[in-house]
């Protein structure tokens, strides 16, 4: 914006045409759509293109689309409630009313709720949220629930906005545990699998109706280009089986034939984001299968794990070395850990990080972006500090001294807020960090560094670093536990003290993590979760210490 301002063309003193919205976001998708030889060289051409005609702080605001980092403090969750609260209070012209739902129809309890008129509005308000969200969750796309809402009544989203092959879901999410007891306490009786946790990269496999084969990251970006080979090796474990659509979840791990071993993910995170045609990769994987969330035309994820489980084996065979199902033991919850333990020590033995404890058939239903009870992750360093570790955005650098001097010496991280659409610093970090990790971190980062701090940072004054960056990458950081802060900001407010936040001790870098976006970072609920669950807190109600010494 600052070189735009300062410009100067040869329009002898002609204005350029001025923008209109229809014209960004025609070039926006002409810009998506470009591929092939030479795209990058076409892209820039059309940006140029916009940018000549930005004035103002159009060219800022252009960048920042195209970044798809708007940073204007609006989060997903905002829009997805400002859009159910409109479509109830305003109820589109032509849109007939909702009527009181008739008995045995099939509605969900939020649908009944809010077609019910004598339920109070603000009661009925959450529930069209709650649809909303649903909606959101298995049709990721605000341009389809806003064409629905349209030309049918909220309590018939549903029916028009579900899973469809080829347009990504949100993942069901896991709850952290940190002990084998408390999965046990949180099963409660019930039947449930462990499956190993596998160190790969999660992928959504989706089979259309006209026979294309994509896959998706749990971030929902075309990762087809990626892992080539997945979409041949799925088909290969399904094509006896006449399967005509599908939407599989599964796991792509590196993996070594010869030995028939898996290959931890660092090695996997070295593969190209794109693969030439014809090009073969240097990383080998295979595809670890453990869910089926769509079959032949028809959503199995109101179904139990069960039973999509037992779909998923009778229409998909294994395949060596290109396609398996994720190894599960199961059981029913009686009180003894045994088994548990002895395959989570298999499971580590196995190149694996833990274990997934799923419920299989009470409550076991696919529920899209929820991080559920009903889905426990078990890591093998579940004994050690908080039990797991969180994802991070960095959000500044400190100069290094001593062997460090020409690098970062530390780095300040912090966590996301979903309401706020702000970062939170909670911790300072500078251990964990090879030499290697030192040098191929600050270079990553070059591109990110801001001229001063960028707009919806929380942070302390007493923390400002040598160094801004505006967010562009996740880490992974494990720690010795949380405490309240009078300098972090993590879940500022939330902790029963208004003017303290919480703060990572001892923290320590594990590894970049290249598949998720910043806004999939550990968010500000989840740091107050892990806090509250510690049993320092649980059993003395609360840490009055503030050991921001122990903050590093």
């Amino acid at each position: 914006m600052s070189a735009k301002s300062k410009q100067k063309t040869l329009g002898f003193g002609m204005k350029p045409k001025p923008l209109l919205l229809k014209d960004v976001l025609e070039s926006f998708r002409k810009i998506a759509a470009i591929s092939g030889n030479k795209s990058q060289a076409v892209k820039v051409q059309e940006i140029k293109k916009i940018l000549v005609r930005a004035t103002g702080q159009e060219s800022k605001f252009i960048i920042r689309g195209l970044q798809g980092k708007l940073r204007i403090g609006l989060a997903r969750s905002s829009v997805i409630v400002a859009l159910a609260h409109a479509f109830v209070l305003s109820v589109p012209k032509g849109v007939k009313p909702m009527e009181k739902y008739v008995e045995g129809g099939e509605y969900s309890d939020n649908e009944k709720f809010l077609m019910d008129l004598k339920n109070p509005l603000g009661e009925r308000l959450e529930a069209a949220v709650n649809i909303v969200k649903k909606g959101f969750s298995e049709c990721s796309n605000f341009e389809g629930i806003i064409d629905t809402a349209l030309a049918h009544p909220l309590c018939d989203l549903s029916q028009h906005c579900h899973l469809t092959p080829g347009i990504p879901v949100e993942p069901m999410l896991a709850k952290p545990t940190k002990s084998v007891q408390e999965v046990l306490k949180r099963l409660n009786g019930q039947r449930f699998t462990c499956e190993y946790k596998y160190d790969g990269e999660r992928v959504q496999v989706h089979l259309t109706e006209d026979g294309k084969v994509k896959c998706f990251s749990r971030n929902l970006l075309d990762t087809s280009d990626k892992f080539p080979e997945v979409p041949p090796f799925v088909r290969e474990a399904c094509e006896s089986s006449g399967v005509t659509s599908f939407v599989l979840d599964a796991e792509v791990v590196a993996y070594n034939a010869v030995k028939d071993i898996l290959v931890p993910f660092q090695v996997l995170s070295t593969r190209k984001r794109e693969m030439a045609e014809g090009e073969e990769a240097e990383v080998k994987v295979i595809v670890q299968a453990f869910d089926l969330m769509f079959l032949n035309g028809e959503s199995l994820m109101a179904k139990s794990l069960s039973d999509r489980r037992e779909l998923m084996k009778k229409n998909f065979k294994a395949v060596q070395n290109k396609f398996r199902f994720a190894v599960s033991l199961d059981a029913q919850e009686d009180g003894d850990t045994t088994a548990i333990e002895e395959f989570l020590d298999a499971a580590i033995k196995g190149q694996c990080e833990g274990l997934m404890v799923k419920t299989l058939d009470a409550n076991s239903q696919y529920e899209p972006s929820k991080r559920s009870l009903n889905w426990l992750k078990l890591k093998k360093d579940y004994l050690e500090g908080m039990g797991d570790s969180v994802d991070l955005v960095p959000l500044g650098a400190y100069f290094g001294k001593g062997k460090r001097t020409g690098f970062y010496g530390a780095y300040l991280l912090g966590c996301y807020n979903e309401e706020s659409d702000e970062f939170q610093s909670v911790c300072k970090c500078g251990t964990g960090f090879s030499d290697e990790a030192l040098q191929s971190l600050m270079k990553g980062l070059e591109d990110a560094v801001s001229e001063s701090k960028p707009k919806g940072y929380v942070v302390s004054d007493t923390l400002e670093p040598d160094v801004w960056f505006s967010p562009s990458q996740v880490w992974e950081v494990k720690a010795a536990d949380l405490s309240l802060s009078s300098t972090h900001k993590g879940a500022l407010g939330k902790a029963g003290n208004p003017e303290r936040g919480i703060g990572l001790r001892f923290p320590r870098f594990e590894r970049l993590r290249p598949d998720k976006k910043c806004e999939q970072a550990t968010n500000a609920e989840q740091i107050l979760d892990m806090y509250y669950n510690q049993d320092s807190v649980k059993g003395q109600g609360g840490d009055d210490g503030d050991d921001d010494d122990d903050l590093l």
